[in-house]
């Protein structure tokens, strides 16, 4: 018989805006993606808790040079959080704890607590997260157990809004800067109203400028497949746009620095004569140049901005 002989992996470049499906995690969904286009590399940006939902950019081949910017951007969410009910984790995935009374609410009420939570704070990240100390995840302790002393990190609330409310749930809108736990976001905003709470839904809704309204499901991705190839630059449209001559973006190539005009952002996309997007640049203060921080290997001609897969 025959040994069957897996396909080689192809270089695919490209972003899909995937809508993660709950009960999987971030990993696992992202090897799914690379098995449906038989990518041979892949990485997403900024892992959502099992029970999450929404949007999970999945960065394919050069894309995943993106990734790391989008690490830090800010995100936005829809939280359903539960009052009267504390679980270990801060979600459904937890044992429930502890249990108290909800205090009855009004929207006076809610929003005063919410106004608490807005602008710069800092917030203790929970002991069922990816953390590490001493080279191992939180998570690994606390499922012996084990509670490790974990300094507060300032994090920013841009917004807080109340989507609405019963006599024991609470519906929010949240955009929050990287680092944030939405997780104890509710449980502090719970505690904060004299009860405790745990997290039974969240959805994200935006990743920097990418947003969910062009996000797809696993069956969309894997019926439409190179169709639902975002090109490079979608993630990067709050960058500043720099169009280059040739002799420029030749010297970006080449890791050279050009005496520009400090630009409006810190970080830039550089596009060559023909408007393709080929590099991320930073601002160097010190020099007031700019030099390239992320030159993408992308095919040449017309079609270069367009998401692209060949053989290996």
């Amino acid at each position: 018989m025959a040994q069957y002989r897996r396909p080689p992996r192809e270089n695919i470049n490209g972003i899909v805006l995937l809508n993660k499906p709950a009960g999987v995690s971030s990993n696992g969904i992202l090897q799914q993606v690379m098995r449906i286009f038989n990518a041979k590399k892949g990485g997403h940006t900024g892992a959502l808790d099992p029970f999450a939902t929404g949007l999970l950019p999945i960065c394919l081949g050069e894309a995943t040079k993106v990734s790391g910017l989008l690490l830090d951007s800010d995100k936005r969410y829809t939280a359903t959080l539960k009052l009267g009910e504390q679980s270990d984790t801060g979600d459904t995935e937890g044992e429930i704890i502890q249990r108290l009374p909800v205090p009855e609410l009004d929207e006076a009420v809610i929003e005063a607590v919410f106004e608490q939570f807005r602008g710069e704070i800092e917030q203790v990240p929970p002991m069922y997260s990816a953390l590490k100390h001493q080279g191992k995840p939180l998570y690994y302790y606390a499922r012996k157990g084990i509670e490790i002393d974990r300094p507060a990190r300032p994090i920013r609330i841009l917004a807080l809004d109340l989507i609405g409310f019963s006599e024991n749930e609470i519906v929010f809108n949240v955009l929050c800067s990287k680092g944030t736990y939405v997780r104890t976001l509710g449980e502090d905003i719970a505690k904060a109203l004299g009860t405790v709470g745990h997290l039974t839904a969240l959805h994200r809704t935006q990743t920097g400028s990418l947003h969910g309204d062009q996000m797809l499901t696993l069956e969309e991705i894997e019926a439409r497949k190179l169709e639902c190839l975002q090109p490079l630059d979608i993630a990067l449209q709050h960058l500043q746009r720099i169009d280059l001559d040739a002799e420029q973006a030749a010297l970006i190539k080449q890791g050279q620095k050009l005496p520009l005009e400090q630009p409006k952002t810190d970080l830039v996309r550089f596009y060559d004569d023909q408007g393709v997007f080929f590099a991320v640049g930073e601002w160097q203060v010190e020099k007031q140049l700019l030099k390239p921080k992320r030159v993408f290997n992308l095919p040449s001609g017309p079609n270069a901005n367009a998401p692209s897969s060949s053989k290996a």
